[in-house]
């Protein structure tokens, strides 16, 4: 008989397993509490250390960085949606067979785009240059063209400030394929490396782990569901999940009404709904892959912390386990100003948690805290 699953039961297990209900006992390695979220978007650094230091009792953001620069049980690369991801460093031969074996829709226009040959060419001259060194762009913008050619270095990608040499448009599939990882920063500058070598696992063993991952954490949910956190075709999710559950990896279940899926055997749900206030950053793993997102984003919060339906963009306030607000903290040398604009009255024992939550976020960030409750006027991603 197939299980059925209401929202509240899923929102309830996810909250659980991502280690809001109640966070990692100090002590438990970074690494494992982002393996736990599956992955931690960290395009902006500060809010990956928040993600990951709110998690884990008594956390700081040194303890990220300590992860990330000095035992490299982390490394900061380009993960899910080709995006900036801190990953465990052990499951980098999961993630990089499943990753480049996501079919990747996108091209570059004509006079831009590279030849497969050219693409495999330019990712190899990226591990070569990178491996045992830390190079910022500019140095490796010349490492990478003296290794295959002028045609690498041409001007022709369209970026922020003039235009980017062509040989960056594969960038993401270098960190993708496990030939490129973040250094510390040189200065200003972003600097690169090489993460330490590895096998990767053959791709369908890959993407069957991946799929796990993804279900354990965000389940039940959809193949559409997955494409979109994946950025994969629908057609080719659809397909993936119709093998895993042909060979008994996923099984179907009915949420809310309509088929979806998780692991094999994993649907045991608790009886209790969400109750409690937390505070999450920018791209939150939460925020981002809890679906359906109308369910997440109910009612004010779907057009209030939402940027045209993207998730990420604003930190938000969450308050049984769904948005119910969003906030901004802005630094002032040791100190920290959080603005939380709730969209609803909080009752007093809500407050009350709310405070505690910013404590909370100042001791990660090691800042000072001061709550002020009111609009956020900072627009998305500020």
């Amino acid at each position: 008989m197939t299980s059925r699953i209401t929202w509240d039961e899923a929102s309830a297990r996810r909250y659980e397993r991502q280690l809001l209900g109640a966070p990692a006992p100090a002590g438990t390695p970074v690494a494992e509490v982002v393996s736990t979220l599956l992955a931690t978007h960290a395009q902006v650094l500060s809010a990956a250390e928040l993600s990951v230091g709110l998690r884990l009792d008594g956390a700081t953001r040194q303890d990220v960085r300590a992860a990330l620069w000095d035992d490299r049980s982390l490394v900061k690369t380009y993960g899910p949606r080709g995006t900036i991801h801190l990953l465990a460093a052990a499951e980098l031969p999961f993630w990089s067979a499943a990753l480049t074996a996501v079919p990747n829709g996108a091209s570059a226009p004509p006079g831009v785009r590279m030849t497969p040959g050219q693409e495999e060419q330019v990712v190899a001259a990226i591990g070569d240059a990178l491996d045992g060194r830390q190079l910022t762009i500019d140095e490796l913008s010349e490492e990478v063209v003296a290794r295959t050619g002028p045609w690498a270095g041409d001007l022709v990608m369209e970026a922020f400030q003039g235009k980017w040499p062509r040989w960056r448009q594969v960038m993401h599939r270098a960190g993708q394929s496990g030939a490129l990882c973040f250094a510390p920063n040189r200065g200003r500058k972003a600097a690169y490396t090489r993460p330490p070598h590895f096998d990767p696992l053959p791709a369908d063993e890959a993407l069957a782990t991946l799929v796990r991952h993804y279900l354990h954490a965000y389940g039940p949910a959809t193949p559409q569901h997955f494409a979109k956190w994946a950025a994969a075709p629908r057609g080719w999710a659809a397909d993936l999940f119709a093998t895993l559950a042909s060979s008994g990896g996923i099984e179907e279940v009915d949420f809310e009404g309509a088929p979806a899926w998780v692991v094999t055997g994993d649907t045991e749900f608790p009886t209790e709904a969400v109750r409690g206030v937390r505070l999450l950053p920018y791209f939150d793993a939460y925020a981002i892959a809890a679906q359906p997102r109308e369910r997440m984003f109910p009612g004010p919060a779907y057009e209030r912390a939402l940027a045209g339906g993207q998730a990420g963009n604003f930190p938000v306030l969450l308050v049984d386990g769904v948005v119910a607000g969003v906030w901004h903290q802005r630094r002032q040398g040791k100190r920290t100003t959080v603005t939380v604009e709730p969209l609803g009255r909080l009752a007093r024992a809500q407050e009350r948690e709310l405070g505690e939550q910013v404590e909370r976020v100042g001791e990660v960030l090691e800042a000072g805290p001061e709550l002020v409750v009111g609009k956020v006027t900072s627009g998305p991603h500020a």
